[in-house]
Parts: C-alpha cells; sequence; structure tokens
C-alpha cells in the first residue's frame, strides 16, 4: 500500500514528553500512534518505557487484546526487542511495559558497571535492527528525569512536548527542553523539537488563554495551530481503547470523528515541522 506521506527510507524515532505528569502525554501519544498506522498507513511502533503502562493498556484495548505475556522489560535483560514486540492492528504493534520495568535503573547498573555512556544508550542500540521495519516510532516515558527519560531521548531522533495549558505544564515543558538541551551538550546528541502540542482544559479560560499566549511567545512556530481542547471522548478511549464507530445508518459517529480529525490535524503539522527541520539540514 502506498503511504499518503512522501516515500521515506528512514525509520523516526519521537519521545513524547512533558516533565509535569497529567498534562495529556500518554493520550496524545497513543493517539498519535493509531493515526499514523490508520490514516497515514505507516508502520508504526509503540514503545512504553513507563512501569505504569498506561499506553500498553490503552492499545491493548484498542486491539482487542485481553493478556499481553511480551513486555520491554524481558528485551532489556535478553538484549533484544524483536521477540518481545505485540501487533496491535494492521501497520500498529506495541513493546508493552511492565510495573517490574521499574528495576530499570538497577538493570542498566548490572548490565553497564561505571559505564554511564552505554546505561543511556542501551535502548538505542536495542533499536538499531527494528528501525528497517517501521516508519515510525513512538516512545512513552514517565514525566520525570531518570534513565527511563535518557535512554528515550537518547534514542529518539525528535521530541514532540505535550502542554496543557497550566502553568504547571509550562515549567515542565521548559524543564524538558532544558535536559534535552544538557544531553545535546553533553552527548553531542542530534535531537530537535518537532512540535509543542497545547492540550486545553477549558477553552475561554483566563489561565488557560495566558498559558497558551506565553508558550507561543516563548517557543513561536514550535507549538502547533491545532489545539488539543477537552473532550470527553478521549476519555472513553482510556476506558475502551481508541475505535472509530459507525451509525447505523454506516456513517462514523460524530464524536469519534472529532476527535480523529483533531489528532490528524496534529499529526499533518509535525510531519510539515519535520519536512521543514529536514528541509534546511
Amino acid at each position: 500500500m502506498v503511504r499518503e506521506d512522501k516515500e521515506k527510507t528512514d525509520c523516526t524515532v519521537n519521545v513524547v514528553g512533558n516533565f509535569k505528569g497529567g498534562v495529556g502525554k500518554t493520550k496524545t501519544l497513543t493517539m498519535l500512534a493509531y493515526t499514523s498506522a490508520v490514516y497515514k498507513h505507516r508502520k508504526t511502533l509503540v514503545i512504553d518505557l513507563d512501569p505504569q503502562a498506561n499506553a500498553s493498556s490503552i492499545l491493548a484495548k484498542t486491539g482487542g487484546i485481553k493478556i499481553i505475556d511480551k513486555n520491554i522489560y524481558k528485551g532489556f535483560i535478553n538484549g533484544e526487542l524483536a521477540s518481545q514486540i505485540t501487533p496491535i492492528m494492521e501497520n500498529l504493534d506495541l513493546l508493552s511495559s511492565v510495573t517490574q520495568f521499574k528495576n530499570l535503573p538497577k538493570l542498566l547498573m548490572s548490565k553497564f558497571p561505571n559505564d554511564d555512556t552505554a546505561q543511556i544508550n542501551y535502548l538505542n542500540e536495542l533499536l538499531k535492527p527494528l528501525k528497517e521495519k517501521y516508519d515510525t516510532i513512538y516512545i512513552d516515558v514517565p514525566p520525570t528525569i531518570s534513565d527511563f527519560s535518557d535512554n528515550a531521548m537518547m534514542a529518539a531522533d525528535y521530541c514532540i512536548i505535550v502542554l496543557q495549558t497550566q502553568e504547571l505544564s509550562l515549567d515542565g515543558a521548559q524543564t524538558y527542553i532544558d535536559y534535552m538541551q544538557y544531553l545535546i551538550n553533553t552527548y553531542d546528541k542530534q535531537l530537535q523539537v518537532l512540535g509543542i502540542v497545547p492540550c486545553m482544559l477549558r477553552p475561554g479560560g483566563r489561565v488557560d488563554d495566558k498559558v497558551l499566549s506565553d508558550a507561543r511567545n516563548a517557543y513561536g512556530n514550535n507549538v502547533l495551530d491545532t489545539i488539543v481542547k477537552y473532550q470527553e471522548r478521549l476519555k472513553v478511549y482510556d476506558v475502551e481503547g481508541i475505535h472509530l464507530k459507525k451509525n447505523i445508518n454506516n456513517t462514523p459517529d460524530q464524536w469519534d470523528l472529532k476527535a480523529h480529525t483533531v489528532f490528524k490535524n496534529v499529526l499533518n503539522e509535525l510531519d510539515q515541522h519535520q519536512l521543514e527541520l529536514e528541509t534546511n539540514l
């Protein structure tokens, strides 16, 4: 099948984050991955590095999978990830997380004692054989400065930052960018912000409008024009998995369609940002 996007030979690895929790990071990642697979027809992999495994739960429900036996922790222990991949649906695969993955720091210390560079580059090394199989990889991480975020950033080409329109989220975004820059400077890492996705809880709210304005002033065109506004349907996807239901007359459910359209627009903007960044290299 010919993809809707331009043909490309290289896999793009994106980490989705913010060092403030509860900003819609996992929801954004799972919707982007679904949109990439279903509407862009890209071979897409989600890597869940968060031991809480929320992204894994949503995608398992999306694929109608009750139990996932494979997980990324086994892959990190064994030194290969391919055998731990779970197919979710056409064009969409998952490297699921698991609670035991909280032991990642101990695992890295045991594998690479006294070698900080090897510790934070382990995911990057493990991903090399997988990049030939995928067009796009999305990495979910806990909202902390940790071995999880270090490994994700060192494996990524781009950072997608989720910004909920509240002051602490803006602070978390700035901290995220500062830390990204630290890794770039310290390890000579090639990493760029692909875009900042604004998520607004109360459209028209004074605080929300101010935070969005402050973000645009600080980060300019990095902040997407598309705003992900609060939608009850997005909360439903956390419980039921992502879907596009049909009405009795075989037309798409309007609320599903509205939610999906927003993330189509988000992904189109991110694609445009990537094209501009690669053109300017």
